[in-house]
């Protein structure tokens, strides 16, 4: 299974938020969940002191119901996510199963740049693991030469790139990098950055971004462990 049938069953996750409200409380939550993969409605509340709420639908129709205060109050930085979703009440674990830190959306190559490197701060913090990451073309790779070589020198990081047959050559003098010039036809349509701590999965991330004209990509980054391992899955 490769990183098309990844993306696919991610953007076919798509979830509903219909917020209940009796005046304008939550209409900026369309702007701040822009980049999740779901759509915001609204729905207007007859009775002004009624609580506002937000319904979650999916797919499969009903997925949970929760306060609108609770999501607003889950938003508001700095977010905290515990590691076990199950010592949550039924509210939060409704917030999680929505809001599980995938991201699916429109980039262009400064926003992938800038995640990626989000994702490359998290290894250097780890500092074990394994990092591999995708380049399409060799100037890409020469650019960030240095820092995947020194993660590799001065780390406990497995350092993995994948760059075009033509371009191996870029990676002559830093030998602590393992090549890859194979699975060719991800490297001319993927820009990915993938990272597992080597423990437990809680510093686990991962970007896939596909290639749809110019320079423009449309894809995914995520925390949740279970996307990561697939990521991988995809180059392994």
């Amino acid at each position: 299974m490769g990183f098309e049938t990844l993306l696919a069953d991610i953007a076919a996750d798509h979830k509903r938020l219909v917020v209940y409200a009796s005046d304008t409380t939550g209409k900026d939550l369309t702007e701040r969940l822009a980049t999740r993969n779901l759509t915001v409605e609204h729905r207007r509340l007859p009775s002004l002191g009624a609580d506002a709420f937000v319904v979650v639908r999916d797919a499969e129709g009903f997925h949970g119901a929760l306060s609108l205060s609770d999501l607003l109050g889950f938003l508001a930085p700095p977010i905290h996510r515990p590691g076990d979703r199950e010592s949550l009440s039924q509210a939060y674990r409704t917030i999680y199963d929505v809001l599980d830190e995938t991201v699916f959306v429109s980039l262009d190559r400064r926003q992938l740049l800038a995640t990626s490197r989000e994702l490359e701060d998290r290894a250097w913090r780890t500092g074990r693991g394994r990092l591999d990451a995708g380049f399409q073309r060799a100037d890409a790779f020469e650019a960030q030469a240095d820092i995947y070589g020194e993660l590799a020198e001065t780390t406990d990081i497995d350092v993995h790139v994948y760059l075009p047959a033509d371009a191996a050559t870029a990676v002559d003098g830093r030998g602590s990098l393992t090549v890859h010039t194979e699975p060719a036809d991800l490297l001319d349509r993927y820009w990915f950055v993938l990272y597992d701590d080597g423990r437990d999965g809680t510093q686990n991330c991962a970007l896939v971004a596909e290639l749809t004209g110019g320079r423009q990509y449309r894809g995914v980054w995520t925390y949740d462990p279970e996307l990561v391992e697939r990521a991988f899955g995809a180059v392994r």
